[in-house]
């Protein structure tokens, strides 16, 4: 029997390993949230046995363990977040856990955090690919005294460990100044997004690409007399906004960047590298089209001034 108990004992210990009876514990923990069985003495019952964890501790040096704010330490205390202990105590009623190991899916993690963090800023929480897989504890720290994604030197390592790509593109020659425990800049992730979702592709936090780019430059926005046309309709039709090997994180140099759109005429169809004209030195096509942004001159139909 003994034999037999020890074999079903493994068997649940696989299942759950392996995500089988994931759904049932997350019905378990749902349920009781319905049934609301609350302890009567809050995170005092829950400190018997947790107070010697370090990490549990922890919560009372940051706002989420603050006990005369709006924070849960002022309302239900733990089982705010953990939800009600019901038989937790004594029978080992499971409670919901967080992070990446969680016991319940990503999208109920965020839903208990939401519940308190309802503002403008997460009202497109539902449209980014963040809520997707991932949930609040996948950026965040709770029981922290400073949540490390908070703190602008942290927040590139933080992004970039899941945006592989763009974690290259950063640190290619011809990039923004980005703020990192490394080096001191004036930019980091979430001045050009929106980790928690908008209205926009990529979670931008403007309306647009372009829109995005004039917060900093500001004198590339027209009306101009004579625009240039891909400059108008996206500014990454040129420029990698993440980083390049070109200058000016351009995609490509020139000529073979103006020629991508410029090759039905003689002029901007020669060959790279055909004689030693100014089309092929110096700074290519930009030695003569100088306003490449666009020109308010009179005569700078051609953006040559």
């Amino acid at each position: 029997m003994r034999v037999r108990s020890l074999i079903r004992t493994g068997i649940v210990s696989l299942l759950f390993a392996s995500g089988y009876l994931h759904a049932s514990e997350e019905t378990l923990l749902i349920e009781k949230f319905q049934q609301g069985q609350y302890s009567k003495r809050g995170a005092d019952s829950c400190l018997m046995c947790h107070k010697k964890n370090e990490t549990v501790m922890a919560l009372f040096d940051g706002v989420h363990g603050d006990l005369h704010s709006s924070s849960p330490m002022a309302q239900l205390q733990c089982e705010a977040c953990h939800g009600p202990q019901g038989k937790h105590k004594g029978k080992n009623q499971p409670m919901i856990t967080f992070g990446d190991n969680g016991n319940v899916s990503a999208e109920l993690q965020s839903s208990v955090c939401l519940s308190c963090h309802q503002d403008s800023q997460r009202m497109a929480w539902h449209d980014t690919l963040h809520s997707d897989d991932q949930s609040c504890l996948s950026c965040h720290q709770i029981h922290t005294g400073q949540d490390p994604v908070l703190n602008r030197a942290a927040e590139v390592a933080m992004c970039s460990q899941c945006h592989r790509e763009q974690k290259l593109d950063l640190n290619k020659r011809s990039s923004h100044p980005l703020t990192t425990p490394t080096q001191s800049g004036s930019m980091t992730c979430s001045d050009c997004h929106s980790a928690h979702g908008s209205m926009t592709d990529g979670s931008l936090k403007q309306v647009s690409i372009n829109d995005t780019c004039y917060q900093c430059h500001a004198e590339k926005r027209g009306p101009l007399l004579w625009e240039h046309e891909p400059v108008v309709d996206n500014c990454t039709s040129c420029h990698n906004p993440h980083g390049s090997v070109n200058d000016a994180m351009l995609e490509r140099r020139a000529p073979m960047l103006c020629q991508s759109c410029h090759a039905s005429d003689g002029h901007a169809s020669r060959a790279y590298g055909d004689d030693d004209s100014a089309f092929t030195g110096g700074q290519s096509c930009m030695n003569c089209h100088g306003s490449i942004h666009g020109s308010n001159h009179p005569a700078g139909k051609q953006l040559l001034r």
